[in-house]
């Protein structure tokens, strides 16, 4: 997608010079920087940090990672080890790391250096042409609409699940792209999104770069919204969905869910097929990264002279929790937009689309 009008990655060898170029996500939308990622322990606080984060550019970052890793002469397993301690909840991270010892493990270790960075590159590419492929199927859910109303196609999101938080296009913001390039008048809710403001901060500042009309929302402003007719569907994204269609995503998914499913607002879930924890049975056995309780008592933001700060917004000594993800189950979903089409959220509905997984 478009930053200052060029088309950018988020990620990116460097050929020759032994390193990753990511964007710097904890700097937007105040300050665009891209930062390098010279070795294991970069890529390892990079996804730790969220300096790279959504699920399928933590799987890309962690690929990457193993590539750094072996070019300093680190063990494999331990590189792998070190990686997938990063955080818990996004399952592309786990088959990124599969996926790549899988493609490591047979080689000679001679080899393996060079084909850990083809590896590495060829799951970037495929990314794209992933959620180029979203985009097209969901498109059509925008265009639908669009058919029969006047005006703007109006989409709630939450969070930020644009080309962010992958290596290009995003996911639930995909269909977005597609439509709104397609010519389709859309314009779209960004949730804040606390505590760390991904929607306000990464999915406004994307949307703007794109040309798309949104509109920044309190998180508690989307269910007023559907009861007013201000919405025609939402679409989130997830970062681990079990194989029955819970899903489970950024916290506060589950309460738009709910608003969504009383006032009848057709509410979709766009993923790729590498975020389907086949080994799930259900949503209950998902983990649910606990993050720092600062992120809930602080808040980041820019003065008017152009200082970014950091302030307290509760007072000191109070407790606070941070759940990082909660998990919305399949019956309030009204279907999973994948790389393979539409689907319901259902375990026949996923198999019907990914019938070697079952």
């Amino acid at each position: 997608m478009n930053v200052d009008g060029q088309p950018t990655r988020t990620i990116a060898a460097l050929p020759g010079q032994g390193g990753v170029s990511i964007i710097d996500q904890t700097r937007l939308p105040f300050r665009y920087e891209r930062v390098v990622l010279r070795g294991l322990a970069d890529a390892a606080r990079a996804i730790t940090d969220m300096q790279v984060r959504g699920a399928p550019l933590i799987g890309a970052t962690a690929a990457y990672g193993v590539a750094l890793a072996l070019d300093e002469g680190v063990d494999l397993a331990w590189a792998c080890a070190t990686l997938a301690a990063t955080r818990p909840t996004a399952v592309n991270l786990a088959w990124a790391l599969a996926r790549m010892q899988s493609a490591l493990l047979p080689l000679p270790a001679a080899e393996r250096c060079a084909a850990a960075w083809a590896e590495a590159a060829a799951i970037c590419d495929e990314d794209v042409e992933i959620n180029q492929a979203i985009g097209r199927h969901g498109a059509a859910l925008l265009q639908a609409v669009a058919a029969r109303k006047a005006g703007p196609v109006n989409v709630l999101t939450h969070c930020n699940a644009g080309w962010l938080a992958t290596v290009d296009w995003g996911t639930a913001l995909a269909p977005v792209y597609a439509a709104f390039d397609a010519g389709v008048p859309v314009h779209v809710w960004v949730d804040e999104t606390r505590p760390r403001n991904q929607g306000a901060s990464l999915t406004a500042w994307e949307l703007q770069q794109h040309g798309v009309p949104h509109t920044v929302i309190a998180d508690n402003a989307g269910g007023h919204l559907m009861q007013h007719g201000r919405v025609d569907l939402c679409i989130v994204g997830s970062d681990r969905t079990a194989a029955n269609g819970d899903v489970a995503n950024k916290i506060g998914t589950y309460l738009k869910a709910l608003a969504a499913f009383d006032n009848g607002v057709p509410f979709y879930v766009a993923l790729p097929g590498s975020t389907i924890d086949w080994s799930l049975a259900d949503g209950r056995a998902i983990p649910i990264e606990e993050r720092r309780p600062d992120e809930v008592t602080c808040i980041t933001g820019e003065t008017t002279a152009g200082e970014v700060v950091t302030v307290r917004v509760a007072p000191a000594g109070s407790a606070a929790a941070n759940p990082a993800f909660d998990v919305t189950p399949a019956r309030l979903v009204s279907g999973l937009v994948t790389e393979r089409g539409i689907c319901p959220a259902s375990r026949a509905g996923l198999a019907g689309l990914y019938p070697e997984r079952v």
